[in-house]
C-alpha cells in the first residue's frame, strides 16, 4: 500500500523502474557479483544525471525461496545500491506479482499527492525457470492485461540457462504486437545497466505516449544485429 504520510521530494513527473531480480542458487558466484556491480553502476549513473535523478524512482524486488522488497520506489539519492547474495530456489511468479503490486500501490500514492507520472517499467532478470507449481499461466494473463491496459511496461531478460519459452509466455504485448524476451550476452550486466540508465534518461524526459528512440542494445543483447 502507498505510504500516504510521506511527502514527495519534488513534483517532477515521475517514472518507476522496478527491477525483479533472480537471486536463486544458480546465480551464485560470478553472476551475482556481476549483477551487483551492474546495479552499483546504474545507481551512480542515475545519481549523476541531474534531471533523471529527480524523476526516476527505482524499486528492487528479489526472489529465491522468499520474496523480498529490497527497495521501495525512491529517488536514488535516498538509498545506497544493494549488495545481493544468491541462494535458494526460484519463486519467479511470486516475485513478479509483488512487483506489480508494489508499482500499483505507488501509483496510488502519486495520485493522492498530486504527482504526474509516466507508465512504470517492470524489468525481470532471471537465469532459470520458475519452481514447479508456480502459476505461470495466471501470471501471463496478469501481465497481458496490465500491458493492454497500459498499467506498466514489462521487460524480461534471460541470463545463461534461462527458460526463454516461459519468458516468452509471460512477456505480454504492446500495441497489439507480442513482446519478445531478451537474452543477455554472457554476463554483460554492466553493459545492460548502462543501457538501462541511458534508456531511463530518455524515458523520464518524455511525455506519455510519445514515440521514443531508445539506445541500441547491441552491447549486451544476444542476437541483436545493427
Amino acid at each position: 500500500m502507498p505510504l500516504t504520510a510521506e511527502s514527495p521530494h519534488n513534483f517532477e513527473t515521475k517514472t518507476i523502474c522496478c527491477f525483479v531480480l533472480d537471486i536463486s542458487g544458480s546465480m551464485s558466484g560470478e553472476p551475482i557479483h556481476e549483477l551487483n556491480q551492474g546495479l552499483k553502476e546504474f545507481h551512480q549513473e542515475i545519481h549523476d544525471d541531474e534531471t533523471t535523478s529527480q524523476r526516476l524512482e527505482v524499486a528492487i524486488v528479489t526472489f529465491n525461496d522468499r520474496i523480498n522488497t529490497v527497495q521501495e520506489p525512491a529517488l536514488v539519492d535516498s538509498f545506497p545500491p544493494p549488495q545481493l547474495i544468491a541462494g535458494g530456489y526460484t519463486k519467479l511468479v511470486d516475485g513478479v506479482r509483488e512487483a506489480i503490486r508494489l508499482v500499483d500501490g505507488h501509483k496510488q500514492w502519486y495520485r493522492q499527492t498530486g504527482q504526474q507520472y509516466l507508465r512504470p517499467w517492470i524489468v525481470l532478470i532471471t537465469d532459470g525457470a520458475p519452481d514447479p507449481g508456480q502459476d505461470v499461466d495466471g501470471l501471463a494473463r496478469e501481465i497481458k492485461e496490465g500491458m493492454d491496459d497500459k498499467k506498466f511496461i514489462f521487460l524480461a531478460v534471460g541470463v545463461q540457462q534461462a527458460d526463454m519459452k516461459v519468458l516468452k509466455k509471460i512477456s505480454g504485448s504492446m500495441n497489439g504486437q507480442p513482446v519478445d524476451p531478451l537474452r543477455l550476452k554472457g554476463l554483460k550486466f554492466s553493459e545492460f545497466f548502462q543501457w538501462m540508465s541511458a534508456s531511463m534518461s530518455v524515458i523520464s524526459s518524455s511525455a506519455e505516449g510519445e514515440r521514443l528512440a531508445l539506445p541500441s542494445p547491441s552491447s549486451w543483447m544476444e542476437g541483436f544485429e545493427v
